[in-house]
């Protein structure tokens, strides 16, 4: 029987999030940054001990010995993020629907990837979810809790019902897609639009860790979508719409865009120019950058217009939200290590001087694992609000829903 919580539970959210956040981190360094007093957080670091969320690791006598300088007393115990809570991360794209199954201490458990023969509809893409999902927890350890599902949509999607509002490249208008989801598989569900679920990830686990203003530009198969973080908070808008950067203005006698509008970045820097210009596969990145690097002619043509384009949007995004780092994902990040520092020079010679003091453009760390990441924030957020598992009794509905989910995955 659970002993009744004696400590605030706002600060129980807090700490858990830090040690997710901020990896493996000492009861000492818990207490400095959250000005708490020691006895506060060890109550704290208990009920989450005891809710099987984190678990401590206490450092041997003989390391703990040469670590510590002379004088000091006992060391800190270690304080680490479970590896048995998770979140499933869906990522749908025009021609994948993917799962991952992502810890709360970052760690990525295991993935699936179904490919696609068509581009799919919700509908499907649900269909997808529920089998994926299936399998991945039917192969899991016993042990393992899954908290809840985060969504990336490349579109844009409305945050508090995870409406998909308008997904261009998916055919998908108004579609609700978190609601019939959540539906099926007994577990609360979060959508949002990918670009912004990368720039977070980035920002928390990736080469924009820390930074508080940072715009990112991710191009993929489904065009450019743009996030932005403004005082370290992802920025989206109103209604969640914020960082449609790959709508972007870019050239006055372009090529029209999907969207209506004639010189969009995404249609003037796409990756379908660059892998039909040096016949690479679409989802190769190694091998574009490869073909990239014989720098032959036809191909450095294609790559002049989109650097200038692509310098142009980040130009506007500067002038608009004065990030202090720009981060370029998928073929964009590609782009940027074949042109080196050309792309921030282009943009230099077109932005007031006084914005680009600090800037930095950067390729994003975190590879194919970004979407997931930031999808997976999605699902922990309940978990990250309140610092606690659902009741036992929505637990056990909620168990039963899924195993519900998983057997008619398994039947279809």
């Amino acid at each position: 029987m659970a002993r009744p919580a004696t400590t605030t539970p706002g600060n129980v959210a807090r700490v858990l999030r830090i040690v997710h956040e901020d990896g493996p981190v000492t009861r000492a360094e818990l207490t400095r940054s959250t000005g708490l007093n020691r006895s506060t957080v060890l109550a704290l670091v208990g009920e989450l001990v005891e809710r099987r969320l984190v678990h401590e690791e206490f450092p041997t006598a003989g390391a703990a010995a040469a670590d510590r300088p002379a004088g000091v007393g006992r060391p800190s115990a270690v304080v680490r993020a479970s590896a048995d809570v998770v979140a499933a991360a869906v990522t749908v794209e025009i021609d994948t629907v993917a799962v991952a199954l992502v810890a709360l201490d970052g760690t990525v458990r295991d993935r699936l990837v179904e490919p696609q023969s068509s581009v799919p509809t919700a509908a499907a893409a649900i269909d997808a979810v529920a089998r994926l999902l299936g399998v991945l927890t039917g192969r899991a350890a016993p042990d393992l809790r899954l908290v809840g599902v985060g969504v990336a949509v490349p579109g844009i999607v409305r945050v508090e019902d995870g409406l998909v509002r308008d997904a261009p490249h998916l055919g998908w208008r108004d579609e609700p897609f978190a609601g019939p989801l959540a539906e099926r598989l007994g577990l609360p569900v979060r959508a949002a639009n990918d670009a912004n679920l990368g720039a977070w990830a980035e920002r928390l686990y990736g080469s924009a860790r820390g930074v508080d203003d940072l715009v990112y530009l991710n191009g993929g198969a489904s065009g450019i979508g743009g996030g932005i973080v403004s005082a370290g908070r992802p920025f989206s808008g109103a209604d969640g719409y914020a960082g449609e950067l790959g709508h972007t203005f870019v050239a006055a006698n372009g090529i029209r865009c999907h969207c209506g509008a004639v010189g969009c970045l995404e249609t003037e820097a796409s990756r379908g120019a660059l892998t039909a210009v040096t016949g690479t596969a679409p989802d190769d990145l190694d091998a574009l950058a490869a073909a990239l690097a014989e720098e032959h002619d036809a191909v450095e043509r294609v790559v002049d217009r989109q650097v200038t384009a692509l310098a142009t949007a980040i130009r506007n995004a500067i002038h608009t939200v004065d990030p202090e780092v720009v981060v370029l994902g998928g073929f964009l990040g590609v782009l940027l290590g074949h042109v080196g520092g050309r792309v921030e020079d282009d943009v230099r010679a077109q932005t007031m001087a006084a914005m680009t003091d600090r800037l930095r453009i950067v390729p994003a760390e975190l590879g194919r694992d970004v979407l997931v990441r930031g999808a997976a924030e999605l699902g922990f957020a309940d978990l990250l609000r309140d610092g606690a598992l659902p009741t036992t009794t929505d637990t056990d509905q909620t168990t039963t829903d899924r195993e519900d989910a998983v057997e008619e995955a398994r039947t279809a």
